[in-house]
């Protein structure tokens, strides 16, 4: 695969209107597979590991009635790791013990499932350690959905610490605009309608500047200042575009709703590339309220990107 096609395989982001407001974006998966391998694969695993050792605080969460979904999500990831890279994971099942190898670590572990005994880390903890993804536990009861369990190593700006428990609308509630029209309500009543066997995904986009995927809060003085060091001379390499594929599985045994997270960064000198990508982003980001530029954290900077962008168009 040559550079541009590389570029082109990026989860573009925006749909075909040339303005960006936050919406319900969600649309049916297929095929239904929650897992994504990248090239980069080995160097997330790599630095998700580290996090969890150094930070475990911070990067993971569970409460203890989440045990059983746990191991719901863990019998998902670990059969589409299976099925869809059979050259890289394999999975055999005795009645209930299972043997779970990682060709790609060159690990094997072996487990009594729904045992907690036989594995040494909690069910959502072992498992997020195997993929790229953040996963998010959402469990519904009350007529709402909370954060009950969580693996989170990259967050773009939000904490698992601080939202570990809270409802939908809590952790939302930050977002300018997400009240407007109900759109908060919408949102949770179309999760509460998720049925298992029928999952969706969507894509969300921010900007950084600089390429860290470990963007939480609690580290916030280690790369809020790199906001202030985007320039005209080191913008296209140093500003990087961050999209989330974010799926949504419901878990038919405990109702619970699986929230898997796949974050990736592309340069900007790269991700405009593509004339047409840069046509309508270049758009996008003229036209976006400064209520949304300010909650993504793009204010600091996007008049040197926009500056940026129209100096690319006018090489086209």
């Amino acid at each position: 695969m040559n550079s541009t096609e590389k570029n082109l395989s990026f989860p573009y982001p925006f749909s075909d209107r040339d303005v960006y407001r936050y919406s319900n974006n969600a649309i049916p998966l297929n095929p239904p597979i929650a897992i994504e391998l990248t090239e980069y694969y080995l160097d997330e695993i790599h630095l998700k590991r580290k996090l969890l050792s150094n930070h475990p605080e911070r990067c993971y969460y569970a409460s203890p009635f989440t045990m059983e979904s746990q191991w719901e999500v863990l019998d998902l990831i670990l059969h589409h790791l299976a099925i869809c890279y059979p050259e890289k994971f394999k999975l055999a099942e005795k009645s209930n013990q299972w043997v779970f190898t990682n060709l790609l670590t060159g690990e094997e572990e072996t487990f009594i499932f729904g045992d907690q005994t036989t594995l040494q880390l909690d069910p959502l903890d072992f498992v997020g350690r195997h993929v790229q993804e953040d996963l998010i536990l959402m469990m519904q009861r009350d007529g709402d959905l909370f954060l009950d369990a969580g693996q989170l190593c990259f967050p773009a700006n939000w904490s698992l610490f601080f939202d570990a428990g809270m409802s939908f609308k809590e952790i939302h509630k930050p977002i300018p605009g997400f009240q407007s029209d109900s759109l908060d309500d919408r949102i949770l009543q179309f999760l509460m309608r998720l049925e298992a066997g029928s999952p969706w995904w969507r894509k969300n986009w921010s900007l950084m500047a600089g390429n860290r995927l470990d963007t939480s809060l609690e580290t916030f003085a280690e790369w809020g200042q790199d906001r202030k060091k985007v320039t005209k001379e080191n913008v296209g390499e140093f500003v990087h575009i961050r999209v989330e594929v974010q799926k949504l599985f419901r878990l038919p045994k405990n109702n619970g709703i699986l929230f898997t997270i796949h974050s990736h960064m592309l340069p900007l000198e790269k991700f405009i590339q593509h004339t047409p990508w840069l046509e309508q982003f270049s758009a996008i980001l003229h036209e976006l309220p400064s209520f949304i530029a300010d909650y993504k954290g793009i204010s600091l900077y996007r008049d040197v990107v926009l500056e940026y962008l129209e100096d690319e168009l006018e090489k086209r």
